[in-house]
């Protein structure tokens, strides 16, 4: 019973989609770190946010609410920041998914600090695969992604800071 119980409310976190990249699910992004029933019989669904003052938490816990609420009444989402969230929780299924969307993932499974430290990245282009870039700003729609142009094709694309 507490299998299904737990199963029924993984699979149901896999269809709560990003607030910010509403093409990936939260549980694509690594974000949901388990689900877990605790010595009272609560399902306990284990949240790291991208960063700890991500605009985007709160709507993501009420999204979760409201679709384990749609079967499941004793439950509450816990933030869990110890270990951080990092870019390595996002698979390479979900990374080429990003390219398909016009995002450039974050390059390689380390977080990169050549954003914090000032440093230039060449990052390639998602649409034409391009390494001819450069970037036109540290922070693109969002804190978590930087804004580029290609040089090759020309277009503006938004590339997933590596953390």
């Amino acid at each position: 019973m507490v299998e299904e119980r737990l199963s029924r409310i993984q699979a149901c976190l896999s269809n709560v989609q990003d607030p910010e990249l509403p093409f990936l699910s939260i549980t694509e992004l690594g974000m949901i770190r388990g689900c877990e029933i605790d010595q009272n019989g609560t399902a306990v669904i284990l949240l790291t946010p991208t960063y700890s003052g991500c605009p985007a938490t709160d709507a993501i816990q009420d999204d979760i609410s409201e679709a384990v609420s749609e079967f499941e009444t004793n439950f509450r989402v816990k933030l869990v920041h110890s270990p951080a969230w990092t870019t390595d929780w996002i698979d390479n299924d979900t990374r080429e998914k990003m390219k398909r969307h016009g995002i450039a993932p974050p390059d390689g499974n380390s977080a990169d600090k050549a954003f914090l430290l000032g440093k230039e990245r060449k990052v390639s282009c998602p649409r034409c695969r391009s390494a001819n870039t450069k970037m036109i700003s540290a922070f693109g729609s969002t804190a978590c992604k930087a804004h580029f142009q290609c040089e090759s094709c020309l277009e503006p694309f938004d590339h997933f800071k590596c953390i």
